[in-house]
């Protein structure tokens, strides 16, 4: 999935360049800084940004006049202000132009790391939303939820129960079956529809922040606290906010949590008053939340009142009959988002066989990946064997090419030493073909050395590239 990667900063200190530069490029974004407003806006027009992090006071050019500029040559570029003169009408002045948002100097630079992911996520989401415009298949709620197996349809009537109610919802499942679209599927099934969406990753927000993002603080709660800031759960007052990897909250938010849950209100850190919400909360787990109770590392109580009704999302190797159905779904979307052409029209029949074989340890993200791989690399009009990744190879069961005859008592071939080298021999031909000769991966199917491998080529006289084409195509 592709990220925010590329990074413009713009300031006249060149320390804050030095800083910024080396702690972005250790978080794996690319970065170039450069010292005021019109050299930022010529390297805009000369190469592609994801995000620009920008000085107000500048020389030439200021940091929201370059703003302005920037986003009418690229509306949706990820910009963030920065100044060492923050006020609020100033903050309020750069987020009415179009900034992402506003940070005030000095600032630590994890703060940016943080920002930046924030960004990415939302960058995601838009991607995703004009993915979903653009497909010719309905695009409801359910429909995203792809799959026509019984698992998924009984999940999909399960949703259709639970949406109407307020009632708290806690999804488990494991990584990339689609916690996300199961929560989204809930709210926009709901009378809460038209109301906010918000969805929190707890496990990617420091500990330090945590009760911050989730619930607000006062101005002067802490030492960076120089204004007020509301909270997701204030942000998603009269509709839904969906908790991922809710087993990751630290204990003294999950002490806040439960309180919301309990009473319906929050209390921003460093607020002595609290503030009445409406929000239905939806949490989502890959962990056992009833192991974690057992060790302490969740609140008892706070469980109860998440698992109120709990919602399990299937793996994809429990549902083997629609990975064909998604496989062709991805393939139709990667041939149009990737401009492939010729388009692929399918798959093999050796490419169907590994795809439903394999387990899919990474469901539902992990055969997308596949298929995205697949558009890239197939050199024919279908997706084949050779295209897929390797490790899906060591999960096919080699087929003999030829079974291997009984003996009768008229033939007297009761040699079971002479019966297993003629197995052997047709069971490294048909690896063979089936890799179409690669000794590496014959190897790896038939869970014997590269150098075993060899030894009984050379023995056997068997022709690795012949056998190979005679292999799928």
């Amino acid at each position: 999935m592709p990220a925010l990667r590329q990074v413009l900063v713009a300031d006249d200190e060149p320390s804050i360049r030095h800083v910024l530069t080396l702690v972005l490029t250790d978080s794996g974004y690319e970065v170039r800084a450069v010292s005021d407003g019109e050299e930022a806006l010529r390297e805009l027009a000369a190469h592609s940004y994801d995000v620009v992090i920008s000085d107000v006071r500048m020389p030439k050019l200021d940091g929201l006049q370059l703003l302005e500029k920037a986003l009418t040559q690229q509306p949706e570029l990820t910009f963030l202000v920065m100044s060492a003169y923050g006020s609020k009408d100033l903050a309020l002045s750069a987020v009415s132009k179009g900034a992402w948002d506003f940070i005030e100097k000095p600032f630590k630079p994890e703060e940016i790391v943080f920002l930046l992911r924030k960004a990415e996520e939302r960058s995601r989401l838009m991607r995703e939303n004009r993915r979903l415009k653009l497909e010719d298949r309905p695009t409801g709620p359910l429909d995203r939820l792809s799959g026509t197996s019984e698992p998924m349809q009984q999940l999909k009537r399960n949703i259709t129960r639970l949406a109407p109610v307020s009632t708290t919802v806690l999804i488990s499942g494991e990584s990339g079956t689609g916690k996300e679209l199961v929560a989204r599927a809930l709210h926009e099934l709901s009378l809460r529809a038209a109301q906010p969406f918000v969805a929190v990753n707890c496990g990617a927000i420091p500990a330090g922040l945590i009760e911050s993002e989730l619930f607000g603080h006062a101005r002067g709660a802490f030492t960076d606290a120089r204004t007020a800031k509301r909270g997701l759960f204030s942000e998603a007052d009269g509709g839904t906010i969906f908790l991922d990897e809710v087993g990751e909250l630290p204990m003294q938010a999950q002490v806040k949590l439960l309180r919301v849950l309990q009473e319906g209100e929050v209390r921003p850190v460093g607020e002595s008053k609290v503030e009445k919400v409406d929000v239905r909360v939806i949490g989502a787990t890959l962990r056992d939340l009833g192991k974690l109770v057992e060790k302490g590392e969740f609140r008892e109580d706070l469980f109860f009142r998440l698992n109120v009704v709990p919602l399990k999302v299937p793996a994809l190797r429990d549902r083997k009959d629609d990975v064909l159905l998604l496989g062709r779904e991805f393939l139709n979307r990667f041939n149009r988002d990737l401009n492939r052409d010729p388009p692929l029209t399918g798959f093999s029949p050796e490419a169907e066989s590994l795809l439903t074989a394999y387990a899919w340890p990474g469901n539902v993200r992990e055969l997308e990946n596949a298929v995205e791989r697949a558009v890239l690399l197939s050199e024919s009009t279908l997706v084949d064997l050779a295209s897929l990744p390797e490790k899906l190879w060591t999960a096919r069961p080699v087929a003999a090419a030829t079974a291997v005859p009984l003996p009768t008592p008229d033939s007297m071939q009761f040699s079971l030493k002479r019966a297993i080298t003629t197995v052997e021999e047709q069971f490294i031909k048909a690896a063979l073909r089936q890799t179409r000769g690669n000794r590496t991966r014959a190897a790896e199917l038939l869970e014997i050395s590269h150098r075993a491998l060899l030894y009984k080529i050379k023995d056997y006289g068997i022709d690795p590239d012949a056998e190979g084409e005679k292999g799928p195509r």
